[in-house]
């Protein structure tokens, strides 16, 4: 079964062309890596996937959903079925653990507040972040930030979950534990996740399928050892620099 269907997706703003022709299919239950170089579109990808930014033209399939020339009351209603786990976990400073991961509980689910308390601790104990409902995102480190923002996205029971540089900034131990939680929480719930990384040993290691991106189109897509063993020039340029080759012009 399809989650995520692109079909001849184009982005441009004020003159420039950030995406072009780009065609995907993500299969219900899989890790999607989408990777590339900065500046090479694919954070811009996950947010026409999102809703978050509508295409230029072509279409972003989500269960069978146009989303793409959808009304926002329409997309925000597609919305509530998605989960967003942000590059620097966005978290609301000013609020407690316990009022960041209830806030859509309560604003978009309408819960009570006990309810929401119950649907809280089990999320953070989930991600591994039990009893923190009262500290402040200060009081946390990076990595805590973003399992507290995992346990926040995972609240709303979303069938697909989108990630933005999970590992981003995580040192490498604290990184492999993220790692670990997008691949339990896909065992565990059967979520589709589409996580956008430039990590390269972190997408091998839990994606199923891995998307290339290189000056907005996409170059390749297969498997983590297909993808190490291309031979597309961009693609391998990247493998060998370990995700961190420089775009050259």
């Amino acid at each position: 079964m399809t989650a995520v269907e692109i079909r001849r997706l184009c982005f441009a703003v004020g003159g420039r062309t950030i995406l072009q022709d780009i065609d995907l299919t993500i299969e219900t239950g899989t890790i999607t890596a989408v990777m590339g170089m900065s500046g090479s579109g694919k954070t811009t990808l996950l947010k026409c996937m999102s809703g978050l930014l509508r295409p230029t033209t072509g279409d972003v399939m989500i269960g069978g959903e146009n989303i793409a020339g959808m009304r926002e009351s329409d997309i925000d209603r597609v919305r509530l079925r998605m989960g967003h786990v942000f590059q620097y976990a966005a978290l609301f400073d000013s609020l407690p653990v316990f009022e960041n991961v209830a806030f859509g509980l309560l604003q978009h689910r309408r819960m009570t507040r006990r309810a929401a308390g119950a649907a809280v601790a089990a999320r953070l104990e989930e991600v591994g972040m039990a009893g923190s409902e009262a500290l402040m995102p200060s009081e946390l480190s990076g990595g805590m930030q973003k399992r507290v923002g995992l346990a926040r996205a995972l609240a709303m029971e979303p069938d697909i979950l989108f990630y933005d540089e999970p590992t981003s900034g995580l040192d490498p131990v604290i990184a492999r534990t993220i790692d670990d939680l997008i691949t339990e929480t896909r065992s565990r719930r059967r979520v589709t996740s589409v996580v956008v990384s430039h990590d390269l040993g972190s997408a091998f290691r839990i994606a199923d399928r891995v998307v290339m991106i290189h000056a907005g189109r996409k170059v390749a897509e297969g498997t983590p050892i297909e993808i190490a063993a291309s031979r597309q020039p961009d693609v391998a340029a990247f493998v060998r620099a370990g995700g961190v080759a420089k775009e050259t012009t």
